[in-house]
């Protein structure tokens, strides 16, 4: 007998999944019959927040949806912290999960994880939930999960098989060799022409490019180079102009060197941006304007009108309409080169304070040291200085989690996650000593599943950031200071590589070193290599 549960794997073999992250349980032991002997990956996480964050990061670096087996009640409560962050981050997860029986699912019975209503729970972070009440059911609900994440917002999707379900039979429905897949929307002509029209006649424009644009790098290449326009890239957008770009700005448009760039642009074209207040309002003083004449692209028709209402609002795939703008607009010079590099010098001299710039300095020498570098980060001082003004190497090479839903605890496993979409791709993740102790038992996973990433562990001995903040509102410093255990020794005792470094030259050793090992490493560092850092951007 096929069973659905087996059935559920032939399913996610036809469209591509090659890895699943998931702890097994006695609910859901009918999903490891047929994965046993699939050609999809499994990997065990400690924690099923671990699972989840380890299918975003995957989703993030690969452009697939990371894939989650999870067990009824407490496997679901647990990763539903993961979901928010994938949910908040427009990240395609697909969470398949078990629920009791049909008969017992919300009885109150008591029946061994029993929730009162699994799906109303999850309903909050999800595109959409459901309940397959038949074997039938499955492949088409399935083929509805996929059309979200090919041709919509992606976010992600949950699906629960009820125990009697999963493991009735199933043989006698079948597997498509090749699902339908569908495409974005394409942007509509008319709105096109108008955009094209209204950019072609523009002194100064601007292209402002978050994370639904990340996968349309050459294409916003070519038409800012056309348009001679400087590019704002979002944290999520990072990368898609890379270093050195004489168009590209990293410099964060919560600062007044950016949105003086803004303010000063008679179009503006935003690509795949939210404009959350994380990315442009990150210290909530309300002064983030576009006085200019505003262009929207996104696959979310009713994201076109939060935040800020455009003039001419397209629906589509960021991609398709920055390629189809680049073939419609004519090259001029408009003094965007100037304009950007205006933006940059302002923003690093008058905005980033020293140490934010001594912080991005240590990003830099990883990068560099290190190319192609994958950065996956909790949320930690590097990060919030990245966030700030980081130039990441390429798109889908620097996420995080310190924007958006905010969560701690991601770095760790959303690294993992990366390393395994991109084996051959240095993965380093930033995290703190206090961040780090949620998720801290993934080390075993990095060596159960033969990932060797590189964690850059901060030890400031407690919850730093959260630390000045009160010191700075006059609020008693109660609870941010943290026991800090022997970090060194409990990465030598999961099998890492672990030392510790106290300047930069031996940092950049120890990356040097560690991208030539088979097994994981975890460098750790004080304030110290931070103070070194902020000493040499100031002197210079």
């Amino acid at each position: 007998m096929i069973s659905t549960g087996m059935y559920l794997t032939k399913l996610l073999e036809a469209y591509g999944v090659d890895t699943v992250f998931g702890i097994p349980g006695v609910h859901t032991v009918e999903l490891y019959r047929g994965l046993a002997g699939s050609s999809i990956r499994h990997i065990t996480p400690r924690h099923e927040q671990g699972a989840g964050f380890m299918a975003d990061g995957y989703a993030r670096v690969s452009g697939r949806p990371g894939v989650c087996f999870i067990i009824t009640g407490p496997g679901m409560t647990n990763i539903v912290t993961a979901m928010g962050q994938a949910y908040g981050d427009s990240i395609p997860m697909l969470v398949i999960s078990t629920v009791n029986s049909h008969g017992h699912m919300g009885s109150g019975e008591g029946w061994l994880h029993e929730l009162p209503n699994q799906q109303a729970l999850v309903s909050q972070v999800t595109a959409f939930s459901h309940t397959v009440n038949r074997p039938e059911e499955l492949a088409p609900v399935l083929a509805r999960a996929f059309a979200i994440f090919d041709s919509a917002r992606p976010r992600p999707v949950h699906i629960e098989l009820p125990i009697n379900v999963m493991l009735a039979d199933a043989g006698h429905l079948k597997v498509p060799e090749s699902p339908m897949r569908l495409a974005p929307p394409e942007p509509g002509y008319e709105e096109l022409i108008w955009a094209a029209d209204l950019l072609n006649g523009a002194k100064a424009p601007l292209i402002l490019a978050g994370g639904g644009a990340k996968w349309a790098a050459e294409e916003i290449t070519s038409l800012a180079e056309r348009l001679d326009a400087p590019v704002v890239m979002t944290t999520n957008g990072r990368g898609i102009l890379p270093p050195g770009h004489p168009l590209a700005v990293s410099i964060s448009p919560s600062f007044p060197a950016t949105r003086a760039l803004v303010a000063a642009s008679d179009v503006v074209l935003a690509l795949g941006t939210e404009f959350g207040p994380t990315d442009y309002d990150m210290y909530e003083d309300g002064f983030f304007e576009i006085p200019g004449r505003l262009i929207r692209v996104d696959l979310d028709p009713a994201q076109l009108i939060r935040g800020a209402i455009p003039e001419i609002g397209i629906v589509g795939d960021a991609l398709s309409a920055a390629g189809d703008l680049a073939e419609m607009v004519g090259q001029q010079d408009r003094g965007g080169k100037a304009r950007a590099d205006s933006a940059r010098e302002e923003g690093a001299v008058r905005d980033l304070t020293a140490q934010m710039r001594g912080d991005l300095h240590i990003l830099d020498l990883v990068r560099d040291t290190l190319p192609g570098v994958i950065f996956a980060g909790d949320s930690t001082q590097l990060v919030y200085a990245g966030n700030l003004g980081y130039e990441s190497a390429g798109p889908c090479r620097y996420f995080n989690s310190a924007t958006g839903y905010g969560t701690l605890g991601y770095g760790l496993p959303a690294g993992l996650g990366a390393k395994a979409a991109r084996p051959d791709t240095p993965v380093v993740v930033l995290a703190g000593d206090g961040g780090v102790q949620f998720s801290i038992a993934e080390l075993a996973s990095a060596k159960d599943a033969k990932l060797p990433i590189i964690l850059m562990l901060h030890d400031n001995k407690g919850y730093g950031e959260i630390k000045s903040y009160m010191v700075s509102q006059n609020i008693p410093t109660l609870g941010v200071d943290l026991y800090t255990p022997d970090f060194i020794g409990i990465g030598r005792a999961y099998g890492w590589h672990s030392e510790r470094v106290t300047d930069l030259d031996g940092l950049k050793a120890a990356l040097a070193a560690a991208s030539g090992r088979d097994e994981p490493t975890m460098i750790l560092f004080g304030d110290e290599l931070r103070d070194e850092a902020k000493g040499i951007v100031t002197a210079g």
